[in-house]
């Protein structure tokens, strides 16, 4: 699903800023040894790179991390690009300072399986970083919208947007992290000029609504719904006065794994 689309682009000029934020507030260090989970062309891992780390990008999808590297080469940051399952990574235990993931480690079907393997590959004291949509921000609501035309997940799969509920993360880390810490924040969006823009670009480029109108491409009735309803969220979260912005919420999390 991931390598449909444009996901690179997506990253790069929707959200550009959001994985150097995660770097930030996870106090990623020049010479940290930094694993970022799910990375998918490395939004977080080319930002922790830059900072001077030792970093790792883990994703599933070869397409995504050819991407990554060719970008990392143009901003010249030197770092390590690895396939990797987040429900089961390839790398030793307590390998690494800091385990991030930014909108990554969300998409995973077992919640539990993969923040049991972040934390597993995190040494103790070590940074455990989240940035995830939350369920009530935009991209929480678009999944809303595209589910009724989406394929049923696989058995067992659960909602990417709990990992944007505080309570949610708080479970399924447990007693294995302190010195938790979750901020609501929302990052900006000004790329598109009217909402049936947003609607086209995430048609053609983000892999989750390409597989939905992939599914429904037979049906032109399906096809004509969810193009409105896609539109239509886009215009109820306009905040701008001139040209679409819209806020997208997403859930910072920092915890430190005992």
């Amino acid at each position: 699903m991931w390598a449909l689309g444009d996901y690179p682009a997506v990253a790069s000029e929707v959200i550009p800023d959001l994985g150097a934020v995660l770097v930030r507030a996870a106090g990623v260090q020049a010479g940290d040894r930094v694993l970022d989970v799910a990375a998918g062309a490395g939004n977080a891992a080319i930002a922790a790179a830059l900072a001077g780390a030792d970093v790792v990008a883990g994703d599933l999808t070869p397409e995504l991390l050819r991407a990554g590297e060719l970008d990392a080469a143009r901003r010249g940051a030197e770092l390590a690009w690895r396939e990797a399952d987040a429900e089961a990574l390839p790398f030793g235990d307590g390998e690494f300072d800091a385990v991030l993931s930014c909108v990554g480690v969300m998409f995973a079907p077992d919640h539990r399986a993969s923040a049991g393997e972040m934390l597993r590959v995190c040494r103790p004291g070590g940074t455990i970083g989240l940035v995830n949509w939350t369920p009530e921000g935009f991209i929480g609501e678009m999944f809303a919208v595209m589910k009724p035309y989406a394929p049923p997940p696989p058995e067992g799969a659960q909602p990417p947007p709990l990992w944007g509920r505080p309570e949610h993360v708080q479970e399924l880390f447990g007693d294995r992290v302190g010195d938790i810490a979750f901020e609501r924040r929302v990052v900006r969006v000004e790329r598109f000029g009217k909402p049936e823009e947003f609607r086209d670009y995430f048609k053609a480029r983000y892999g989750p609504t390409v597989a939905v109108y992939r599914r429904i491409a037979n049906d032109p009735e399906k096809v004509a719904e969810l193009d409105l309803a896609l539109a239509e969220l886009a215009r109820r979260h306009d905040v701008g006065t001139s040209g679409l912005v819209m806020e997208w919420e997403y859930l910072l999390a920092t915890a430190r794994r005992r």
